[in-house]
């Protein structure tokens, strides 16, 4: 069995990295290998988040070329949001207490740790390359979500109706409380949005954001039917695509219980073109529910299924609402939250989710 050595520590941010710690991250993690020096650039599109990569080269021993480390957000504005939600503190918490436990494919971890007094973190973990980011602008066909969706089962499967996901007390769980703070959320930047972002939106779209206004109290209300651990971001800029897996899943800083149905929603609805989407959702929904069958799970029809999915198509037009005035403003940023909105939009009209509130 391997030897690990000590905690390496916590360095919070890039510029603090030094070779002496990545010496000791790689030490932790196993690697017979001396380090001589390394380099560093960033990567990746994270609003909440910051990626670097860090090229490796070694005086003796075999180590990787490179790896990746995710620090907090150096904007002020996003680095708060992070906090303010727990996000930090649920990704490092995710892989050292949940992901042993599932089968969805991630990026392999050679440290992590947290004060969760200070909420500052560190995440240093297998790169990726060339392995390709999707892209949530571009959006993807039918073969990419296809993937996706077949991924996602391996998340919720192994802990589907399981009540000990209750026992991780910093998973995100629908309660009074939470369900208050959202709409709080929604009611505070919801002019906004409609003031910053509104007249990019085609009529139907804003109608139709203005009907879920007055309900949105209903949008929130529990749901039944089985739970599960979710992701939370399910979309194609937090997925990699080739290199060493088919599909790798990355970012976990909003896993909590609910819906299977809603990681499954907000990905078709935010990854899809509508004409895309609308050949496609109900074959691999199918398929999804397929996989969660070879699990073990029953007593869940692909009818229920369907019909959670359709409830919570609204999904990917309130993360866009919501997430856009609570991170820090960027042209790509726009960008991307304005395609989530318009493709989640024209879903949740597609199945008339409205009429399911």
């Amino acid at each position: 069995m391997t030897e690990y050595c000590s905690n390496p520590g916590i360095c919070a941010a890039p510029g603090d990295v030094t070779l002496r710690w990545l010496q000791s991250v790689l030490d932790h993690a196993g690697v017979e290998a001396t380090l001589r020096d390394f380099t560093a650039h960033s990567v990746g599109t994270g609003q909440v988040g910051q990626n670097i990569r860090f090229r490796l080269r070694y005086a003796s021993g075999v180590g990787p070329e490179t790896i990746v480390g995710k620090f907090a957000s150096d904007a002020p504005e996003s680095r708060q949001t992070g906090v303010a939600l727990s996000n930090y503190l649920r990704e490092v918490r995710f892989y050292q207490e949940l992901r042993p436990t599932l089968d969805i494919q991630t990026p392999n971890v050679l440290f992590t740790d947290i004060n969760p007094d200070t909420h500052e973190f560190v995440l240093m973990m297998q790169d990726l390359a060339p392995a390709a980011q999707g892209d949530q602008l571009a959006g993807c066909g039918g073969v990419e979500a296809r993937l996706a969706l077949l991924e996602l089962a391996k998340l919720h499967g192994p802990r589907w109706d399981d009540p000990k996901l209750f026992d991780y007390l910093w998973l995100g769980v629908q309660s009074d409380e939470s369900r208050s703070m959202v709409q709080g959320l929604w009611d505070a930047v919801f002019p906004g949005f409609l003031a910053r972002y509104g007249e990019g939106l085609a009529a139907d779209h804003v109608k139709l954001l203005d009907v879920l206004n007055s309900r949105f109290g209903r949008y929130l209300e529990p749901r039944p039917g089985p739970k599960t651990v979710t992701h939370g971001d399910y979309r194609l800029d937090n997925m990699m695509f080739g290199g060493p897996y088919p599909i790798a899943v990355v970012d976990w800083q909003s896993p909590g219980i609910g819906l299977g149905a809603a990681d499954a929603a907000y990905f078709m609805g935010t990854a899809l073109d509508p004409e895309a989407r609308r050949e496609c959702e109900r074959d691999l929904l199918k398929a999804y529910h397929a996989e969660l069958e070879g699990y073990g799970v029953k007593n869940y029809s692909f009818e229920s299924c369907w019909s959670d999915y359709c409830r919570v198509s609204f999904s990917g037009l309130v993360m866009a609402v919501i997430a856009s005035m609570i991170v820090g403003q960027t042209p790509r940023g726009d960008e991307m939250f304005m395609a989530m909105a318009r493709r989640s939009a024209a879903m949740a009209i597609d199945l008339n989710a409205v009429d399911r509130l």
